[in-house]
């Protein structure tokens, strides 16, 4: 069982940075893969990143790549997301999930943080 707790979000200007992160519970969160999903409203939740448990390896989708990092520091039960150059396109709610395989689809995560927000001003 892994609890997730989401903060950092709030309100931004655009081109500005937030940093985004996720504190797990539990004493196997190195054995879980770890991705960063996102809902707009009025759209369906979408994927933004995930990450392997070592956080060796590292995966974006391209409306995020070089603007977005994904990390984690093991020894914290914490995750990361630096998000720099935000856009308002960006405004969503963030959430962070955990599952058992390096995958981008989200029916694969089996534990769900409960979400925080980010909106982003023109």
């Amino acid at each position: 069982q892994v609890q997730l707790v989401e903060s950092g979000g709030g309100l931004v200007q655009a081109g500005g940075s937030l940093r985004l992160s996720c504190a797990a519970s539990g004493r196997t969160f190195s054995s879980y893969v770890m991705g960063w999903f996102r809902q707009a409203p009025g759209k369906e939740r979408e994927f933004l990143a995930l990450i392997s448990g070592s956080g060796g390896y590292t995966r974006y989708t391209d409306s995020v790549k070089g603007r977005f990092t994904f990390s984690r520091d093991n020894a914290k039960n914490t995750l990361y997301l630096q998000m720099n150059n935000l856009k308002p396109e960006d405004t969503a709610l963030y959430y962070c999930a955990a599952g058992g395989r390096f995958t981008t689809n989200q029916d694969q995560y089996d534990y769900w943080g409960q979400g925080t927000q980010v909106t982003v001003s023109s």
